[in-house]
């Protein structure tokens, strides 16, 4: 993760602000170092004066918006019947669960996306049931950049703020994706349990 730190950092002072979006758009689809660690990091080298801390905002905004596009249009591409195809080879899974979690994106798809963005863990993700469930792309796109932008200039002015003591956000928020985490565990052992037991029953 140094290494990938280390890249980070060379990418910002080389290309300057540019070079925060590219990383910001590469840790939303390809995310080697949470962006709890990276967007500190951008305030941080902000601090130093390689660019402003607006521009990072900015940069970074714009970066999460390609990110997530590209995961939007990986969900559109798949499409549902071949996820439902997929999920029906999965043991203790079933299409019918697929269809009811994208009806319920359907029903709160706006709001699903909007808070999705400040939930470490389903950031990047939301944007697939997006796809799936061909959401507006306009729609999607105001939503998803309101958000990232709240997360995105919350982490960079932390990162700003506190300067060479920057890693230290990735303290606050890290144990909060780690509880997403177990949750999301819970809910997929809590499905497969209720699916095991409707089949042997």
């Amino acid at each position: 993760m140094e290494a990938v730190l280390d890249w980070v950092v060379l990418v910002m002072r080389t290309v300057g602000s540019p070079g925060v979006g590219l990383a910001t758009a590469l840790e939303t689809v390809f995310p080697p170092v949470p962006s709890e660690l990276v967007l500190p990091l951008a305030g941080y080298t902000a601090s130093q004066g390689y660019y402003s801390v607006s521009a990072a905002i900015a940069w970074a905004t714009a970066g999460s918006l390609v990110g997530a596009l590209v995961l939007y249009w990986l969900g559109a591409a798949w499409g549902l019947e071949r996820i439902c195809a997929l999920a029906d080879r999965i043991p203790l899974m079933h299409a019918h669960d697929v269809r009811r979690a994208v009806a319920w994106f359907g029903r709160h798809g706006r709001t699903a996306v909007f808070v999705g963005r400040l939930v470490p863990g389903v950031r990047s993700l939301i944007s697939i049931p997006a796809g799936i469930d061909r959401m507006p792309l306009l729609r999607f796109c105001v939503f998803t950049t309101a958000g990232s932008l709240v997360w995105n200039a919350a982490l960079i002015l932390a990162g700003y703020e506190l300067g060479e003591q920057w890693h230290v956000v990735e303290g606050y928020v890290g144990p909060v994706s780690n509880v997403v985490y177990v949750l999301i565990g819970i809910a997929l052992v809590f499905v497969a349990a209720r699916r095991l037991r409707h089949r042997l029953g």
